[in-house]
C-alpha cells in the first residue's frame, strides 16, 4: 500500500528529471586554427603509415563558416599524398570541427586513388616546406601594396603549395580569393627560402 502511494511521486521525479535537459549533449569546441605547416605535420605520420615513400603533392587551405581563420592559419586544410611504389594518391584532411562531407575534426583519411604521375604537379621532399603560411603572408602582402589599397572589401585569403616547372622549389600560392581561378591577386612565395617569386 505504502508502494502504491509513493508510486505518483516517483513518476513525477522522473519526468522532472527526463525534461531538465541536464543530460542535453554539450557541443563540443572548435580547435584552433593552425598554419599549412602544422597541418601537414599532423597528416605526415599518418601518410607514412599509408605507405612508406609517402611525399606531399599539395597542400590547400578550406575555408570553414562556422570558425573565423587567423592571419596565416586555417580551419581546414587538405593535403594531398603520392606514393610512386603503389601508383596511388590518398588525399588527408584536418579539420577544427566535424564538417560536412570529408571534412571532420582532426585528422581524416580518404581513399585511396590511383595515380601514375605527370601533369605539372609533382611530389617533392618534406624538407622542402621551410617557410610557414603566415611568414608566406607576410612577404606576399609586403609586395601587394597596390592590390590592398584598391578600394573595396578584399576576399579572405587562402593558399595553395605545390611543386610545379615554374619555380625550382615548392610554392606557396598566397590567394586573395576561394580558388586560383576566382582569386583577385595571388603572390608566389618560395616554401624554402620565403622569397617572393612572382604575383598575378
Amino acid at each position: 500500500m505504502r508502494f502504491l502511494l509513493l508510486l505518483p511521486a516517483l513518476l513525477l521525479a522522473a519526468c522532472s528529471d527526463s525534461g531538465s535537459g541536464s543530460n542535453a549533449p554539450v557541443p563540443e569546441k572548435p580547435l584552433d586554427p593552425i598554419t599549412g605547416r602544422q597541418a601537414f605535420q599532423y597528416t605526415y605520420p599518418a601518410a607514412r603509415g599509408w605507405a612508406p615513400d609517402a611525399a606531399p603533392l599539395r597542400v590547400r587551405s578550406i575555408l570553414i563558416e562556422e570558425v573565423k581563420p587567423a592571419p596565416g592559419k586555417a580551419a581546414a586544410w587538405e593535403i594531398t599524398y603520392v606514393s610512386m611504389a603503389r601508383a596511388s594518391a590518398k588525399v588527408y584532411t584536418w579539420c577544427a570541427i566535424e564538417g560536412q562531407g570529408s571534412l571532420h575534426k582532426g585528422v581524416f583519411a580518404g581513399h585511396e586513388q590511383s595515380w601514375s604521375g605527370g601533369g605539372q604537379e609533382s611530389p617533392f621532399l618534406a624538407t622542402a616546406l621551410v617557410t610557414d603560411t603566415p611568414a608566406a603572408l607576410k612577404n606576399a602582402t609586403a609586395k601587394s601594396p597596390d592590390y590592398l589599397r584598391k578600394s573595396g572589401v578584399k576576399p579572405p585569403v587562402n593558399f595553395l603549395l605545390e611543386s610545379t616547372p615554374r619555380f625550382p622549389n615548392p610554392t606557396w600560392r598566397v590567394l586573395w580569393g576561394v580558388s586560383v581561378g576566382a582569386a583577385e591577386h595571388q603572390v608566389f612565395v618560395d616554401a624554402s627560402t620565403g622569397a617572393v617569386v612572382g604575383n598575378e
